[in-house]
């Protein structure tokens, strides 16, 4: 029942426009490879080879770790292939690929509990056969 409250209470306070604005998070170390990171509504995950004059550049765009476990906010996620553009390509291309990269940045459809999602669904290709 106590689920049900809150889901009632998350979508008023969502309704009458009362929730406070995410305070900036202060420059941390290199995040580790898996991790979420963030800037404004886009989020990727942080690849090998991602070094630490990378994320000093990512920073200093305004980007940080997801620190927070169950994370409701709507990102749209930037795709692996892009992150991994972004590792490899020269420091003097950074800005043309991140931008690049947020552009093509896709909304997932639903929020997921902690960045997991507990269903998967088929998008493309055959459905899985069913048992029986």
């Amino acid at each position: 029942m106590a689920s049900f409250a809150a889901a009632v209470r998350d979508r008023l306070r969502t309704l009458l426009n009362i929730r406070k604005p995410r305070g900036h998070q202060r420059r941390g170390p290199r995040p580790s490879v898996g991790a979420r990171i963030y800037w404004e509504d886009v989020r990727m995950t942080v690849q090998a080879g991602m070094t630490v004059e990378l994320w000093g550049w990512l920073q200093t765009q305004g980007w940080r770790e997801v620190l927070f476990k169950g994370d409701r906010r709507r990102y749209r996620d930037i795709a692996t292939d892009w992150a991994m553009q972004l590792i490899d390509c020269p420091p003097e291309r950074r800005e043309e690929v991140l931008a690049q990269a947020i552009e093509n940045a896709v909304a997932r459809a639903r929020p997921t509990e902690g960045g997991l999602a507990n269903q998967r669904a088929t998008t493309t290709g055959t459905q899985p056969p069913a048992d029986g």
